[in-house]
């Protein structure tokens, strides 16, 4: 067995025993243990949140007075009281309406794990993942609350460079994370940006 294939046989086994629906639980907890994203009360929203791993996260860490909301093209199972989810495309027009209409406020922070079926045409799984995330950053001004930080996967190719410039004149910090859990030969990375300035 290949060092980075017993790596990811490792969070398997651990998620399970910890009993998160998602290896991938741990590149969220592993960034919040570094970076100190989520604080209880924190009304958070989720792009890409099926099987719910990171909303299972969530909900122990914004605790029963914060309130997360996510959101995938597939179902996601129950997973606490301060958890809400709907099922929807990023990229369907009432999208925006949906989000305001079930947050309590705007949140505190956005996080997204978004990412498409692979083709296995790089350039083109590249561009298609670069415009899910982008389409979280058109909602950062209806959804997000000024000082607000978000948390974004985005795939290294063509249109990174062009997101980081946007991302750099929203916020006032931006960090390129790529946490343990990640696989070490994958081009994806974490963006984590800090202190929104909506300027609409």
């Amino acid at each position: 067995m290949r060092l980075d294939q017993a790596k990811r046989d490792r969070y398997r086994r651990i998620a399970k025993r910890e009993g998160y629906r998602s290896r991938a639980s741990f590149k969220l907890i592993q960034m919040d243990k570094k970076y100190k994203l989520f604080k209880p009360k924190h009304i958070v929203v989720d792009f890409g949140s099926a099987p719910g791993g990171w909303l299972q996260y969530l909900s122990k860490a914004i605790g029963t007075e914060g309130f997360a909301l996510g959101i995938d093209l597939k179902p996601v199972k129950p997973i606490a009281e301060n958890v809400k989810t709907f099922v929807t495309d990023i990229k369907n027009s009432n999208i925006e309406d949906k989000i305001i209409e079930m947050l309590p406020k705007k949140a505190d922070v956005v996080t997204s794990d978004l990412s498409q079926s692979l083709s296995g045409i790089w350039e083109l799984d590249v561009a298609r993942q670069i415009d899910l995330t982008s389409k979280v950053v058109e909602l950062f001004p209806s959804i997000l609350e000024k000082g607000g930080s978000s948390i974004l996967k985005v795939f290294q190719g063509e249109g990174f460079d062009a997101l980081l410039d946007r991302l750099k004149k929203d916020f006032k910090s931006m960090i390129i994370v790529k946490p343990p859990a990640s696989r070490p030969q994958s081009s994806e990375v974490y963006l984590l940006c800090r202190g929104y300035a909506d300027r609409l």
